[in-house]
């Protein structure tokens, strides 16, 4: 049997020379490789007209994390000075998220990919965690890049709940590495995992085939990590069950 596709898209920034670049970190495209899948990049275009025949071709979606973060008119939250914004990366993934989960396409969001399913859905985002009574400070240390991605703080995984289905553990410790985080669950979301302070780091659909979301960064030196390996294996065995039954219907 082929392999089954899945889509990672792309941020847009502006990079150099005054052109703009579609891309995606290399960490997340080699994890869509360890799920088992054959990565496809799919531009930041914001036009919502060619999604459904983007869905064509994918069994699964990859949203990364990004320095970028989502527009907050998308939640009733507020502009803030100096924010980094991608809004053709909001226009691309906000409908392409809705659009797959109501297909039964497998979705796994990572840290800005989490908060983007849930805004899509009519969640809310807490625009600075730390600046509230009470919760961590969870954003990355100062450092090298391996010191920033050093695990933070434990999680407490709902019992019963997909997570821990795949994992078969009810704690795990992960690294932390943001500083906006869920407000408001939206109601069709169900909460996954917890972080100490009641932050929800992990978050799935309801009746979703499977499509769940994780605050933290699971691709990060996954091949050294039980609770990342388990991620990646649930959802790579869900986008080939996806890729089988689109292959029978053709």
């Amino acid at each position: 049997m082929t392999q089954p596709v899945i889509g990672i898209p792309c941020c847009r920034w502006w990079l150099k020379d005054s052109h703009f670049f579609h891309l995606a970190g290399e960490k997340y495209i080699h994890a869509a490789l360890a799920a088992g899948g054959i990565p496809l990049l799919i531009p930041a275009l914001g036009d919502a007209s060619q999604i459904a025949q983007i869905l064509t071709t994918l069994d699964g979606l990859l949203l990364t994390g990004s320095q970028s973060n989502i527009e907050p008119q998308h939640y009733h939250g507020k502009l803030l000075e100096g924010d980094f914004n991608d809004p053709q990366r909001d226009a691309t993934t906000l409908p392409l998220i809705r659009a797959a989960v109501a297909l039964d396409i497998p979705v796994f969001g990572i840290c800005r990919g989490a908060q983007e399913m849930n805004v899509a859905f009519g969640g809310t985002l807490e625009q600075a965690v730390h600046q509230q009574t009470g919760m961590l400070d969870h954003r990355e240390k100062d450092g090298s890049t391996d010191e920033m991605y050093e695990e933070a703080h434990d999680i407490q995984l709902i019992a019963g709940g997909l997570l821990e289905q795949l994992y078969g553990q009810s704690t795990a410790r992960v690294n932390s590495l943001h500083h906006q985080g869920v407000a408001k669950l939206a109601d069709k979301l169900q909460a996954e995992a917890l972080a100490p302070d009641g932050l929800i780091e992990a978050f799935s659909v309801k009746n979703a085939a499977f499509a769940l979301a994780v605050q933290w960064h699971p691709e990060w030196k996954f091949q050294n990590n039980p609770l990342s390996l388990a991620l990646l294996a649930g959802f790579g065995t869900a986008c080939k069950k996806r890729h089988l039954a689109r292959m029978l219907s053709n």
